[in-house]
């Protein structure tokens, strides 16, 4: 079955190369993987959307969480109850961030595996994508590793120093996309617990990187194209959440007794909106005046009749 699927994706990538050739386009199966890799994205869109939210939810929740820590001590049972009545009342997953990586994996291994057989049997894998020389390489077996790379040979890398370079250019990107989207994930703390759960992060792009050197250029292609696509992803989630965060706050100015200012003095002082305080004003000015009017009529209708006889 795992072969099946393998294949599936070999079939999806050869399918999509076929078309993209087709309308003439160049580095047709370069494109191809990109192409895939945003149909990947498009399908697992709202899964991301569900981790991110999740995983910036939960940094933003650790000043409260610590506060817990503190408060219950070593009364585990009691911190646990208190943790998951806190993620409750923030609408918080702790685990909605593991989803979307435990789907996205299988995709990544078979990819892994599908482009690794194509290197032998599909000439367009083996060709060139704009710098890079071949997205089978540089790393035509699993058991090359950075064989292309070290030791050098005559004072260059086996393969020479234009192809060596052109093949390191893709994991450098690859890293430096990784560290900036860990960034946009990491909002600034001062807690020293955020800041070294956010260092501790930062060792993944490095692992990829790796990773990038001993893999066909194909997979890290994949792996930077959905990169690109997270931080835009990313960048439009911490953009709505930001705005929300303002829009509470400023609701939370504005009708809870926040500090306002009054003939140019402070005051500390709760005010009801503008917009309510003058219509119960003119609620309250129109009542006035419609029961002066009625005392006025009713005081005139009482009076004797001789009275305003006399009067007159």
């Amino acid at each position: 079955m795992w072969q099946a699927f393998v294949d599936l994706i070999a079939t999806i990538l050869e399918g999509l190369n076929s078309i993209i050739a087709g309308v003439g386009i160049p580095y047709s199966f370069g494109f191809a993987i990109i192409l895939f890799t945003v149909l990947i994205k498009a399908v697992t869109f709202p899964l991301n959307q569900k981790q991110m939210e999740s995983t910036r939810a939960t940094q933003e929740l650790q000043p409260r969480l610590k506060e817990l820590q503190k408060k219950y001590g070593n009364d585990k049972e009691k911190l646990s109850k208190a943790q998951m009545e806190l993620y409750k009342e923030a609408g918080v997953n702790p685990l909605g961030g593991c989803l979307p990586m435990l789907i996205q994996m299988p995709i990544w291994f078979a990819l892994y595996q599908a482009i690794y057989k194509m290197a032998s049997t599909s000439p367009s894998l083996n060709e060139r994508f704009f710098w890079i020389p071949s997205l089978a390489g540089p790393v035509a077996n699993r058991s090359a590793g950075l064989t292309w790379l070290w030791p050098f040979v005559n004072g260059a890398p086996p393969i020479g120093w234009v192809d060596a370079i052109s093949y390191l250019i893709l994991p450098i990107l690859l890293v430096v996309s990784q560290l900036y989207t860990q960034r946009m994930m990491s909002p600034q703390s001062n807690d020293p617990n955020q800041k070294a759960m956010s260092q501790a992060m930062m060792l993944m792009p490095l692992m990829f990187g790796y990773f990038a050197l001993i893999v066909p250029s194909g997979l890290t292609l994949y792996w930077f194209t959905n990169n690109i696509l997270s931080m835009a992803q990313q960048w439009w989630i911490n953009r709505s959440m930001d705005k929300k965060k303002a829009a509470k706050e400023l609701a939370a100015k504005n009708g809870n007794g926040s500090t306002v200012v009054i003939d140019g003095k402070l005051s500390a002082e709760k005010l009801p909106p503008a917009s309510e305080a003058n219509s119960n004003g003119n609620d309250a000015a129109d009542g006035e005046q419609v029961k002066t009017d009625d005392e006025q009529y009713e005081a005139k209708a009482s009076r004797p009749k001789s009275k305003r006889k006399r009067k007159k």
